[in-house]
């Protein structure tokens, strides 16, 4: 049996453990910040705080111990939010081997240094005197409870190393979670960062009562936007039309479990960001630490992003979500396809 360690129990991590647990031929242990959380999964197989409603298979054990967590681990999927990642990994470094299979599963961007997931992982592993880690990313429209569930869901991972890819294909799909496989690691975990900038947008949309029409049209100039620092960054454009672009950018929009989604909406109903997520109980909307990084990002590489540069202004610098509206669509034309484009 495949030894698999998840290092963070949020709704994501539980999600995927369960997942992974009921397919009977893996021993997941699945690692959580909070005591409260661990002790109710060892108590009742519920994660108590994250994903109450799902009982969690046997297959599961959890701890608070990262040594305990990784000890004699195949394949450990990183679930922690983007900004615990490096300093978790230090923490994890003396007791990862070589040929552990690091799987990021975290949709974010590193504040200050703008780096991805995977590069955070490689450079914290890598250092003083360390080794080059095994990485690929795992992205994809996959809302937990779902997953939990086991509703119908595809996903992919992305790596340099084929080997990676083809061995996390093989030990996480099953007959409710497809996993298909990608070489475009920049794409893919660019994909999953950007969304989430645009569906805050999308859901101050909502907040402020517009239609259809708004949505559609910040859904198709969002994933331009997205696919152009993707491009910049050396990830592929097709990678922008597959599960973790268009496929995630559309779940994330508009389906009611996103919490970037319900963090917009509620800006645009006029609530302060503060106060928001103070009310989330310690669930992370990873587009509200997320934007600013992009929009830096963005501007070494001279793209122009202006909903994520509006999304910035809202979030960072109390700009009116009416207002932001009205610039966006105020701005001179410009062609559908030309450089730069909205």
């Amino acid at each position: 049996m495949s030894r698999i360690a998840i290092i963070g129990a949020g709704a994501w991590g539980t999600g995927l453990a369960v997942a992974l647990g009921r397919q009977g031929s893996h021993r997941v242990r699945l690692w959580a910040h909070e005591k409260e959380v661990w002790e109710s999964i060892v108590a009742r197989h519920v994660n108590v705080l994250f994903l109450p409603d799902q009982l969690i298979p046997e297959a599961v054990s959890a701890t608070g111990n990262l040594q305990e967590a990784l000890q004699g681990a195949d394949i450990v999927v990183s679930v922690m939010p983007s900004s615990h990642c490096r300093r978790l990994f230090q923490e994890m470094r003396p007791f990862l081997k070589p040929a552990t299979l690091i799987v990021s599963a975290t949709k974010g961007l590193e504040e200050g240094t703008l780096l991805r997931m995977s590069q955070v992982i490689g450079s914290v592993v890598s250092s003083d005197g360390g080794f080059s880690p095994r990485v690929g990313a795992l992205s994809g429209p996959t809302f937990a409870r779902e997953v939990a569930r086991g509703d119908p869901t595809a996903i992919t991972i992305a790596s340099e190393e084929n080997a990676l890819a083809e061995v996390v294909q093989r030990e996480f799909s099953d007959a409710s979670f497809r996993v298909y496989t990608n070489g475009d690691v920049a794409g893919v975990e660019l994909g999953g960062a950007l969304k989430n900038t645009i569906a805050i947008a999308a859901g101050i949309c909502d907040g402020l009562g517009l239609g259809h029409n708004s949505i559609a049209a910040l859904i198709t100039r969002g994933l331009a936007e997205m696919s152009r620092l993707v491009v910049a960054c050396g990830g592929r454009q097709e990678t922008m039309a597959g599960l973790a672009g268009l496929g995630d950018l559309v779940l994330t929009c508009t389906g009611g479990l996103s919490r970037n989604r319900s963090v917009g909406v509620e800006l645009g109903r006029g609530r302060r960001l503060p106060e928001i997520i103070s009310s989330m109980h310690g669930m992370v909307a990873e587009g509200v630490f997320t934007t600013h990084a992009a929009l830096e990002l963005a501007r070494t590489h001279d793209i122009e992003m202006p909903i994520t540069e509006q999304m910035d202004a809202i979030l960072h610098q109390g700009k009116s979500p009416r207002e932001a509206i009205h610039e966006l669509m105020t701005r001179s034309g410009k062609s559908e396809h030309g450089v730069p484009a909205i």
